[in-house]
């Protein structure tokens, strides 16, 4: 796990940069290492996910992803196996607006709007 990580670390900070400032790349290596998040590693891509888990529902979250789209893309399905084999019932994103365009095509629906104020 660590060798893929460090290999998809580019594509990583790259995504982090967009994150808010929540988390730092050693905050993602470890939540992979503690089995916190998961790392979907491919040769052109990389995505992270986390378990969400509310009252009522279970959701895979992708945290953040990097590199071609097409190979993100491709995680998709995969994603959801496993996500069903967790007891998820959805798969969430929140990042920047031009995912909307993207994943649109791939059967994903605009469902909640998130704002901030940073000070």
């Amino acid at each position: 796990m660590a060798k893929e990580f460090i290999r998809c670390q580019k594509w990583i900070e790259d995504a982090l940069k967009h994150s808010g400032g929540t988390h730092e790349t050693i905050d993602v290596f470890h939540a992979i290492l503690e089995g916190r998040m998961q790392l979907w590693a491919g040769k052109d891509g990389c995505a992270v996910t986390e378990l969400l888990v509310y009252p009522r529902k279970k959701v895979l979250h992708v945290f953040l992803a990097g590199g071609k789209m097409e190979q993100i893309i491709d995680f998709q399905r995969d994603a959801i196996e496993w996500a069903k084999q967790q007891g998820c019932t959805a798969m969430s994103i929140a990042g920047r607006m031009g995912w909307k365009k993207v994943l649109s095509k791939h059967g994903w629906k605009p469902k909640f709007l998130t704002l901030t104020n940073e000070f």
